[in-house]
């Protein structure tokens, strides 16, 4: 109809113009009536109809209603076919040849006019076509005179190819238009599924993004939460019963976080277990905090797996616009901040972004560009734990722990430098740096006693780091049997193909691989029977419980888990002659702990081990030199 509207418009000026002009050189030939009265009710109809359509918005109407004017369109089409041909016939019984010659002409514009004008309304084409056409050669052939007939002939002859043309041109203006409509469905369909998540049904991670941007530059700038939340313990699910279980904990997920959303709340996922939520307008950041301790509640309703239930629990994070940010990603930042306070403090809760948060960014910032900076060599040393083989009394290893005391930010704790280091991509430079300074101390070091070194999550993923490890222990000329690297479950977890082979080149070199914090995690035990491993950590949380009966035998079965698969088992964390008894007891021979020494330069441990005293337990020390 958008079409339709200018060509009808058109064609009624094009009638009214052709009307007048027949009626002028008809004028004192024929009666007023003829010459007179019928244009004027002529031109008066072309206006209404012609100011009918050009006021229409075709956009605003339904199917139906569409539909109905059409119908009125062909109808008042057809009919007013009739009457013009009727006037231009009866105008043409008077007056002369050129007059009637005239009147001919009339006819002939007319349907070629409404040939055109009405090609994209065919029905109406066609019938005011056969009503004029009809009509006219009708009276052509009937008028006796040789001319009017030829021309009666050659009009019909024209018409019916102009007719032809037309059916062709709309059959494929047809086919173009419902060509383009099925492009536009595809485009919008693709469109629709590049912003929809294809697990859960649930907008997804651009989607999220494009409506958190659409906010954070809105004209208002009402204020809004976005609320991170994370399943915590999906991943044991996930590998405990399988993919197709995990995807199935997913799809439920989505389906109760789709419960909260509606005009006010929008919800998507994010990526793997992380999905996210933009609440407009909230009251005050203790009711949102309300709102997605809801969400939380409901996400950690059980979930069942046939028979089986499973609880994911949930954590969140908050940031409220524009209190933690004005800009999206300083927004998403702030919320996955305090995202991440919640899994590492509060497990299970929602933390609101504070400006006590934002003092925390600034000093990790603060880190992050001391890790790339020029003093780091000279701040930044290694301390040694003593490891004490319980059966003899003598310390036969020890242990480096990075230990960094900044100019401007003081003592900053390892494992918030570290994490610092990983996420700006400093940790290949800090891993390099303190193994450099760890084996040049332990050079110091009488042969019998080995060192222990920890590595990064990153470290064994990265091949570069790898063969920079090994560089550095060539380098150094020390014996790299004496050497031990320590990984966590973490470092494994990244990537454990490229960790396997790691390990085999480290293996190959000479030296020894230690699964540290074993126990503290969900996968410890088939990292133990997957990976070559020489020595495993116990993890000082089990020290806790170790004077009850349960805590014992825990501890027990682990000695002897590792003795049946001949590792050594150090244990971590003994600070009490108590426990160090009970570990006598029940075998362990490797120990470490504030009861064996704390963290101490080299050059205090060189001293403690030249001296003669007593073990822990009251027993002769083995008196060592450097």
């Amino acid at each position: 109809m958008i079409e339709l509207r200018t060509q009808i418009v058109s064609l009624y000026a094009l009638l009214s113009v052709n009307a007048c002009a027949l009626a002028f050189t008809h004028l004192g030939l024929t009666p007023p009536w003829l010459t007179l009265a019928c244009p004027a009710v002529f031109v008066a109809l072309c206006a209404a109809r012609a100011l009918h359509w050009w006021r229409l918005k075709p956009e605003t109407l339904t199917e139906a209603q569409a539909r109905r004017r059409l119908r009125l369109t062909t109808v008042l089409a057809i009919a007013l076919s009739v009457g013009f041909v009727a006037w231009s016939i009866a105008l043409g019984a008077h007056g002369g040849p050129y007059e009637q010659g005239h009147a001919a002409i009339f006819i002939a514009i007319t349907v070629i006019g409404c040939i055109f004008c009405l090609t994209h309304l065919p029905v109406a084409a066609f019938g005011v076509t056969l009503v004029v056409t009809g009509a006219f050669l009708i009276h052509c052939l009937t008028s006796g005179n040789g001319v009017f007939v030829a021309i009666g002939l050659n009009t019909t002859f024209v018409t019916v190819v102009m007719v032809r043309i037309l059916a062709n041109n709309y059959r494929a203006f047809i086919e173009l238009t419902q060509s383009q409509f099925e492009a536009q469905r595809l485009a919008e369909e693709n469109a629709r599924q590049a912003l929809t998540d294809s697990l859960t049904g649930l907008p997804n991670r651009r989607a999220f993004f494009q409506q958190l941007e659409a906010l954070a530059s809105a004209d208002g700038r009402a204020p809004f939460a976005l609320a991170i939340f994370d399943l915590d313990r999906f991943k044991p699910i996930n590998d405990s019963y399988g993919h197709n279980a995990g995807d199935h904990v997913l799809r439920e997920t989505g389906q109760r976080l789709a419960a909260f959303a509606g005009a006010e709340v929008a919800v998507a996922r994010l990526g793997g277990d992380e999905f996210g939520a933009l609440i407009r307008r909230p009251a005050d950041g203790a009711e949102v905090t309300a709102f997605s301790t809801r969400i939380c509640e409901a996400l950690r309703a059980p979930i069942w797996l046939g028979e089986t239930p499973v609880v994911t629990g949930c954590s969140a994070g908050l940031a409220l616009y524009p209190d933690a940010g004005r800009r999206a990603a300083e927004l998403f930042d702030r919320a996955d901040y305090a995202l991440y306070h919640s899994k590492l403090n509060q497990r299970g809760r929602t933390t609101l972004f504070s400006q006590e948060h934002e003092s925390a960014i600034r000093t990790e910032r603060a880190i992050e560009a001391a890790l790339h900076g020029p003093y780091l060599v000279h701040e930044i040393e290694v301390h040694y734990q003593p490891i004490l083989d319980a059966g003899t009394n003598r310390v036969v290893m020890v242990e480096g722990l990075a230990r960094w005391t900044h100019f401007t930010l003081g003592r900053i704790a390892p494992d918030r430098f570290v994490a610092a280091a990983e996420r700006c991509g400093a940790i290949h430079r800090l891993t390099t740096l303190l193994l450099r300074k760890a084996l040049a101390d332990a050079a110091r070091l009488p042969p019998e006693i080995g060192l222990s070194f920890n590595l990064s999550s990153h470290d064994l993923t990265s091949s570069e780091t790898v063969v920079a490890i090994l560089g550095i222990v060539r380098e150094s000329g020390f014996d790299p049997r004496r050497l031990t690297l320590e990984l966590t479950e973490t470092a494994l977890m990244r990537d454990f193909e490229r960790a396997r082979e790691a390990i085999t080149l480290l293996q190959a070199l000479g030296i020894r691989i230690a699964l540290d914090d074993f126990g503290s995690g969900y996968s410890s035990l088939s990292y133990v029977h997957r990976l070559p491993l020489d020595k495993v950590k116990i993890d000082r949380s089990f020290m806790a419980d170790l004077s009850s009966r349960q805590g014992e035998r825990i501890v027990a079965t682990i000695l002897e888990l590792c003795r049946n698969l001949d590792l050594s088992c150090i244990v971590e964390g003994v600070e009490t002659a108590d426990q160090l008894a009970i570990l006598r007891r029940l075998g362990c021979r490797y120990v470490q702990g504030y009861l064996i020494g704390r963290p101490m330069r080299m050059t205090s441990l060189l001293e403690r081990l030249g001296e003669t005293g007593t073990g822990p337990d009251g027993g002769r020390a083995q008196r060592l030199s450097a």
